[in-house]
């Protein structure tokens, strides 16, 4: 068998992605903690000896959600062949796994450090103006933002077009 192309990979990974974040988030959390405690499979929803699929799993501990997408993109990310379940691998589950978590932490909004980042921006945008006006360029660093968001003035504009017709 050849292995995936890396184009392939690369969107069949991008889909997952996307379709974990459209997923509720208390079936993202029951999934991780299946993903983390039970044994993850590809192909199948379950086998005789105890392996469940991800959505499976994020089922029984209470994330309840019916996403075929997920299924799909699931075994598309796999490579999962009809009718052969086989255990996934430790790269997939890892994957998953932060694919899970990646997701939760997006929702829970800005942390500390995102906080902590921003100030530093804002400080070295202040210090840079200063040095700016300094050097006699501070005209450069004076122009505020624009006050109104371009999508309304695009549709103001036109407005006032339709009214000199």
């Amino acid at each position: 068998m050849l292995p995936m192309s890396r184009r392939r990979q690369k969107r069949s990974s991008e889909r997952l992605r996307r379709v974990i974040a459209r997923m509720p988030e208390p079936s993202r959390r029951a999934m991780l903690a299946s993903a983390r405690a039970d044994e993850i499979i590809v192909g199948a929803y379950t086998t005789r000896d105890g392996g469940v699929c991800p959505m499976l799993g994020a089922h029984r501990r209470g994330g309840r959600c019916d996403l075929a997408a997920f299924a799909k993109a699931w075994d598309r990310y796999t490579g999962a062949k009809d009718g052969r379940p086989r255990p996934a691998t430790d790269r997939e589950r890892r994957t998953l796994e932060a694919m899970l978590t990646d997701s939760l932490a997006l929702d829970a909004g800005p942390t500390d450090l995102g906080r902590a980042v921003a100030e530093v921006k804002a400080d070295r945008r202040r210090r840079a103006g200063d040095a700016a006006r300094r050097l006699g360029l501070g005209w450069l660093h004076d122009f505020d933002p624009p006050k109104e968001d371009p999508i309304d003035a695009v549709e103001g504009f036109e407005a006032d077009v339709t009214s000199l017709r």
